[in-house]
């Protein structure tokens, strides 16, 4: 029998998110810049690539947010900030020495929806004139319902977004005075029916569980309401609370968030009532309809993960634009220089904005391949191990074997053709994730619960 108390209780609490391996603590000052510029230059011709644009400007500071974002009630300096993500796309085209294929675009925040019609304008040129986008070019975008205007759903059409992410949180009142995010259901509905209106109908809504004064029945209203939009895909994140990191989040009362327990529970209640709905279960937190591209993937074992979470992009190589994007090369990690006024300055100067990085090692690339797994299919496949890194494979298969064997919390189970979580175990995935982390134990790097 499982003891969720007893497992939460223990030294892996607090664990990576592990949208990658090694996590971003981990990289090296100054590493990125060589590393960037050698990969760029070194992509095979045919290979399709993916694109992350982060805009980092919100018009609203929530409380409870954990990205690199600022607050800022100007647009100038947004603006500006576009113009150097125009001249970065030149550098990248210019280090690659060709316009590369995009397979997948996604514009991430801050909040992208701020940006004005002109600018969606502008970075679709751009978009267009760096890089080589087609019909099967999905494009992405993340939404704020308080900062759609018509003007906005004007830009995204220029843009040729295809899917867009909605933030929800929580519908509670309470619970959004509680994290400074104002957002009626009302609004979100005319909002999403707006977007659909534009010809983009395949919507994603994002929800929170962990967040202060959040009940049982306030968490079962707001997913009652979700489920009404009917969004081809749902992400039911738990709230991070890592004010050593964001001190913003000090505006958020700790007597007023849930304790572990409440917060494994409102998961677990949360989950059950969106799969009750009809949506399929993927990964740790995401939902989908059966008929999503994310859902036939699950099913498939073409799952991945990355900075922004599940996917079903499979290219190799992700290249993040913007100040502290992150981009993956497949063996190597490259973070953006992370204060906006000193990108603008690096990529206005003509330079690349990677600073920092790390080149994966064998063992690096292995337990990646591992963590990755358990995250997105519960279990390592140890053929599939040594197909993909032959001999070398063996001795990770004995680690593997050996973590069954002391696993003292009964949440995996092993035998000659893998390692697999138990299914009732599948909320500690990150937990037993960290077994094979190397990094963990010498770290003294915080983190969020694990639940």
């Amino acid at each position: 029998m499982i003891d969720p108390e007893k497992i939460l209780a223990s030294q892996r609490g607090a664990v990576p998110r592990y949208t990658s391996y090694p996590t971003a603590p981990h990289f090296s000052d100054q590493a990125g810049l060589a590393i960037a510029r050698s990969r760029l230059q070194r992509l095979p011709a045919n290979e399709a690539v993916s694109l992350y644009l982060h805009i980092p400007f919100c018009d609203r500071l929530c409380w409870f947010c954990g990205c690199h974002t600022k607050h800022t009630l100007k647009y100038a300096p947004v603006e500006a900030y576009v113009g150097a993500l125009i001249r970065e796309m030149a550098t990248v085209r210019e280090t690659a020495g060709r316009r590369l294929r995009l397979a997948h675009l996604h514009l991430g925040g801050g909040s992208p929806s701020m940006l004005r019609q002109p600018d969606f304008e502008r970075l679709s040129q751009a978009l267009r004139d760096n890089f080589n986008l087609d019909a099967a070019t999905e494009i992405s975008v993340e939404i704020d319902p308080s900062d759609v205007t018509d003007e906005t759903l004007t830009g995204l059409v220029a843009l040729g977004v295809t899917r867009a992410s909605v933030g929800v949180q929580d519908f509670s009142d309470a619970v959004q005075e509680a994290i400074n995010r104002p957002q009626t259901f009302e609004q979100t509905r005319d909002v999403i029916a707006a977007l659909r209106e534009t010809g983009i109908h395949s919507l994603n809504i994002d929800a929170l569980y962990g967040l202060p004064l959040q009940t049982e029945e306030r968490l079962v209203s707001t997913i009652d309401k979700v489920l009404s939009l009917a969004p081809d895909r749902i992400a039911l994140f738990g709230y991070a609370h890592v004010p050593w990191l964001k001190k913003h989040q000090t505006l958020i009362r700790e007597e007023d968030l849930p304790g572990t327990m409440d917060r494994f529970r409102h998961a677990g209640l949360a989950a059950d009532l969106i799969a009750a709905a009809g949506y399929d279960r993927i990964g740790i937190d995401h939902f989908a309809k059966p008929g999503d591209t994310m859902a036939e993937a699950a099913r498939e074992g073409r799952l991945f993960r990355n900075f922004q979470g599940y996917t079903t992009d499979a290219c190799r190589t992700l290249i993040g634009l913007g100040a502290s994007s992150i981009s993956s090369y497949g063996d190597a990690y490259v973070q953006n220089i992370v204060p906006t006024s000193q990108y603008e300055k690096t990529v206005l100067d003509g330079g690349l904005s990677a600073t920092r990085g790390i080149q994966l090692s064998l063992d690096d690339r292995i337990r990646a391949h591992m963590i990755e797994r358990l995250m997105c299919d519960f279990s390592i496949s140890f053929d599939g191990l040594e197909q993909k890194f032959g001999y070398a494979a063996r001795p990770y298969i004995a680690e593997a074997k050996l973590a069954a064997a002391g696993d003292c919390h009964g949440l995996t189970e092993v035998d000659e053709t893998g390692f697999r979580i138990r299914e009732q175990a599948r909320p500690f995935t990150r937990i037993v994730a960290s077994w094979f982390d190397a990094y963990l134990n010498e770290s003294s790097v915080r983190y969020s619960k694990a639940v």
